[in-house]
C-alpha cells in the first residue's frame, strides 16, 4: 500500500492503544471515542494487511509486527511534533492566531498537499502530482494554515513559495513519512512479502566502483529488494536524505560537518592521482614532476565545492604555486574520460575511479606527490535513522566488499 495513505489520527489512536494496552483508556486520552478506536485499528489492520494487536483478557498486546509498526509509527508522530514546534518557533511574530497543540490536527491530507506544492510551487501542478482537483487541493492547503495559525503559502510570479515555517514543516513531514515507509517495508518483510526499495545517493566513486559489487552482493541474497541509485551533487543528495528522500548516502565524506542533523561513518581513505592520456608528453617521465610543470597543461578538475578540488588547490597553494588557469569542471567520469584521451589534458581523481583506464592503457598515472590527498569515503546517515533488515544488510555487505576490495586503504 502508499504510505502516503495511511491516516494520521488512527497512527495517534494506534500509538496510545498500543502504550495503553487497552483501547478504553487510550479512549480518554486521545479523547476518541472506543468504537472509532477499534474502527480506526482495523482499518490500520485491513490496510497493511497484518494483524497489529492479540486481543486477551489481559489486554491489547503487540504482535511482532505491530510492535515493528508502533516504533515506526511513534517516531513519525514524534517528528510531526517536532516539525511543529520548529515551525512555530519559526513563525514566532507572523501567526495568524494562537492554536494550541495543532499538530493534533493536522491530517494526512493536509501533509500531502504541503509536500506536493514544495515540489511544485504550483497549485496545478501539485494537484496533478497526487491526482487530486485543483480546488481540493487548494482547500486543504488553507485547510493546513487555519489548523496551524501560521501563514504557509506566499503569491510568488510564477505560481506560490513556501514560506520558511512551512519549509520547516514540511522537512518534518517527510521524515514522518519516510518512517512509514520504512514501517511498511519491514511489515513486508516480517510477512515474506516484497522487500520494499532502497534508495541510495551516489557520489563519483560509489557509483563507478563500490556500489555495483554491493548491490550485485545485496541481489543473491534478496532477489526482489528494489534498488534505486540517485546520483547528484552533495549539496542535492544531502537535501534528499535530510528531507528523508534518501535512506543513505555514499561518497566523499565532509569536514566539518554540514549540519548536524546527520552522521558520517568512514569506510576506508582514498588516495587521489594525476592522470592524462597514455601518449601525454609527461607519460614517460620518470622522475618526479614538478607544479611548475603540471601548470603549463589545461586540467579537468571536480566543482568547487568538493574534497577532491580542495586537495587539488592546496597541492599548489602549499608549493607556491599559482593555480592553474585552464580548467574544465565536471563530476563526470564519462566526460573526464573523453576529455582526456587524445588530448594533453590533466586530471586529478580517485585512484579507484581510474583502476580501469589505467589498466587498459588508456591512461597514465603521473609520476606526482600526492600523498597528502587521502580522502575519507564512507556513508552519511540521518542522525537516529534505524535501517530495516534489507538496508542493514545492504550496509554489512558493502563494508565486506571495502574489505575485499580497498583493504590497502583502510
Amino acid at each position: 500500500m502508499d504510505h502516503l495513505k495511511l491516516n494520521i489520527r488512527h497512527l495517534r489512536a494506534f500509538c496510545e492503544v498500543a502504550r495503553c494496552q487497552s483501547i478504553s483508556l487510550a479512549s480518554q486520552r486521545v479523547h476518541i471515542s472506543q468504537p472509532a478506536i477499534s474502527q480506526a485499528l482495523s482499518k490500520l489492520e485491513r490496510q497493511l494487511e497484518a494483524e497489529l494487536f492479540k486481543r486477551r483478557n489481559t489486554g491489547m498486546h503487540l504482535t511482532v509486527a505491530g510492535e515493528s509498526f508502533f516504533q515506526r509509527s511513534a517516531a513519525a508522530l514524534n517528528f510531526l511534533s517536532e516539525g511543529s514546534l520548529l515551525a512555530l518557533k519559526q513563525a514566532r511574530g507572523t501567526r495568524t492566531k494562537e492554536t494550541a497543540d495543532f499538530v493534533r490536527l493536522i491530517t494526512t491530507a493536509q501533509l500531502r498537499s504541503l509536500l506536493a506544492l514544495s515540489a511544485t510551487s504550483n497549485f496545478s501542478l501539485a494537484a496533478r502530482a497526487i491526482s487530486i482537483s485543483q480546488p481540493a487541493l487548494h482547500r486543504t492547503a488553507r485547510d493546513l494554515e487555519k489548523v496551524t495559525g501560521l501563514v504557509l503559502y506566499e503569491t510568488a510570479t510564477q505560481g506560490v513559495e513556501l514560506t520558511p515555517a512551512a519549509h520547516v514543516l514540511a522537512r518534518y513531514a517527510n521524515l514522518a513519512f519516510a518512517e512509514l515507509s520504512q514501517a511498511l517495508s519491514e511489515i513486508a518483510e516480517l510477512l515474506g512479502r516484497d522487500r520494499g526499495t532502497l534508495v541510495i545517493g551516489a557520489l563519483p566513486l560509489a557509483r563507478s566502483f563500490l556500489l555495483p559489487n554491493t548491490i550485485n552482493d545485496l541481489l543473491e541474497q534478496i532477489p526482489d529488494v528494489n534498488v534505486s541509485v540517485v546520483d547528484g551533487r552533495y549539496d542535492d543528495l544531502l537535501h534528499g536524505l535530510r528531507y528523508g528522500e534518501l535512506d543513505m548516502m555514499i561518497g566523499a565524506l565532509r569536514n566539518p560537518l554540514p549540519v548536524d542533523d546527520i552522521r558520517q561513518e568512514a569506510l576506508f581513505s582514498d588516495p587521489l592521482v594525476v592522470v592524462a592520456d597514455v601518449n601525454h608528453p609527461l607519460a614517460k617521465r620518470k622522475a618526479e614532476l614538478s607544479l611548475a610543470e603540471l601548470n603549463a597543461y589545461p586540467w579537468i578538475v571536480p566543482r568547487t565545492d568538493t574534497p577532491t578540488r580542495s586537495f587539488f588547490q592546496k597541492l599548489f597553494e602549499e608549493e607556491g604555486v599559482e593555480e592553474p588557469k585552464r580548467l574544465i569542471e565536471t563530476s563526470s567520469m564519462a566526460l573526464a574520460r573523453g576529455l582526456i584521451i587524445g588530448s594533453e589534458r590533466l586530471a586529478i581523481m580517485s585512484a579507484q575511479q581510474v583502476h580501469f583506464e589505467i589498466n587498459q592503457g588508456l591512461f597514465a598515472k603521473l609520476n606526482v606527490n600526492t600523498a597528502s590527498t587521502f580522502r575519507e569515503i564512507g556513508l552519511t546517515l540521518r542522525e537516529n535513522w534505524r535501517p530495516t533488515k534489507a538496508q542493514a544488510l545492504l550496509i554489512q555487505l558493502l563494508k565486506k566488499s571495502v574489505v575485499r576490495e580497498f583493504s590497502q586503504y583502510l
